[in-house]
C-alpha cells in the first residue's frame, strides 16, 4: 500500500467557534468523505472548515469553500473568515486582504491576533433573499413561534441573511435559561426555511451591548458564530433596539458589530491558533481509510 501524500492542515478557533483551514491553491485534493471523517477525529474536529482555492476574481487572495461539521456547504462564517485572515497576514505580511466566497468578497483587515476585522457585506431583508417559503411583508417580526399558541416560549422572530439564512428570537431572561438544544434543530428543518436556518436567541442588555446564544446550522450549538452575531445586531438596529455599533456577547467572548452608513456590516474579533498537522496523517491515524490524493481539486 502506498503511503498517502501530505495536505497540511491549521486548526484554529475564533473565540471557541472551532476552524480547520486547509490551504489547496499550491496542489492538493480534498474528497468530500474526508471532511466528514476530519469533523469526527478529535484532532480535527471542527464547525467549519475553510478550504482554499486558488483565486478566481481579480485581486482576490483565494476563493474559500466552507463546509459545516455535518459535511453541508456555508456560503459564509465570519470566525473562519478572520482565521484565514490572520494566516495569510502571517503568510505574505499584507493587513489588507480580499477572499472571495459564494456569499461575494469579503475584505479582511488585520491589526494583530486580537482585533481582525471583517466587512461581511450587506444584510438582505425580502423574504425572498433569506429565503423563506412563504412571504412576510416585513422580516423584522414573522410570524413563528415555539410552545402553546395561547403562551409560546419564544416568538416573532427576526429574520435576515448576512451570507446564510438566520432568525433571531428576542428574549428578556437570560439566553442561557432556554433549552436550545432541544428547539435549535426543530427551528433549523422547518419548512418555512428551505434553505435550513442558523436559529438565536438574543437579548438586549443595553443599547450598545446584546448577549447571543446560537444554534448554527450544519454545526448544532457553538460558543461562536460571526454571522449570527451580524445577524443579531443588524436585527436590533432595524427594530432601534441598540444603536448602529454594539459589542455582541457570544458564550466563547465578544464580538464588535458596526452597521455602517454604507449598509455594509463590519465584525472585530480575535483568532486563536491551536495546532498545525497532516490531515491524511491524522485520518489514518485515527483508522480512517486515507484518500487524499494531489491533483490541485475538491471533488
Amino acid at each position: 500500500m502506498s503511503t498517502p501524500p501530505s495536505l497540511r492542515y491549521v486548526k484554529m478557533n475564533g473565540l471557541g467557534n472551532e476552524i480547520v483551514v486547509v490551504d489547496l491553491r499550491h496542489g492538493g485534493e480534498l474528497k468530500l468523505a474526508d471532511i466528514a471523517t476530519a469533523a469526527r477525529n478529535p484532532r480535527t474536529a471542527f464547525d467549519q472548515m475553510m478550504v482554499l482555492c486558488p483565486p478566481r476574481a481579480e485581486g482576490t487572495d483565494a476563493f474559500v469553500l466552507i463546509y459545516n461539521a455535518d459535511g453541508s456547504e456555508s456560503a459564509a462564517c465570519g470566525n473562519g473568515t478572520r482565521c484565514i485572515g490572520w494566516l495569510e497576514t502571517d503568510r505574505t505580511g499584507k493587513a489588507e486582504l480580499r477572499f472571495e466566497t459564494r456569499a461575494g468578497i469579503l475584505d479582511v483587515s488585520v491589526r494583530d491576533a486580537s482585533a481582525i476585522t471583517v466587512d461581511m457585506g450587506e444584510p438582505r431583508f425580502a423574504w425572498k433573499d433569506i429565503p423563506l417559503s412563504e412571504p412576510f411583508h416585513d422580516t423584522r417580526a414573522i410570524e413563528l413561534q415555539i410552545g402553546p399558541i395561547d403562551n409560546p416560549v419564544l416568538h416573532s422572530p427576526s429574520v435576515v441573511n448576512v451570507g446564510n439564512p438566520h432568525v433571531v428570537f428576542w428574549v428578556d431572561k437570560p439566553v442561557e435559561s432556554y433549552d436550545l438544544a432541544r428547539f435549535g434543530p426543530l427551528i433549523e428543518n422547518h419548512p418555512l426555511f428551505p434553505e435550513r436556518v442558523n436559529v438565536s436567541l438574543a437579548e438586549v442588555t443595553s443599547p450598545t451591548a446584546l448577549r447571543v446564544r446560537t444554534w448554527e446550522r450544519g454545526a448544532g450549538l457553538t460558543r461562536a458564530c460571526g454571522t449570527a452575531a451580524c445577524a443579531a445586531a443588524v436585527s436590533a438596529m432595524r427594530k432601534r433596539l441598540t444603536q448602529r455599533k454594539v459589542t455582541v456577547a457570544l458564550p466563547g467572548g465578544p464580538l464588535v458589530v458596526e452597521w455602517t452608513a454604507a449598509n455594509h456590516i463590519l465584525m472585530t474579533g480575535p483568532v486563536e491558533l491551536e495546532h498545525e498537522g497532516d490531515l491524511a496523517a491524522d485520518l489514518s491515524a485515527a483508522g480512517a481509510p486515507p484518500r487524499l490524493v494531489p491533483e490541485g481539486r475538491l471533488s
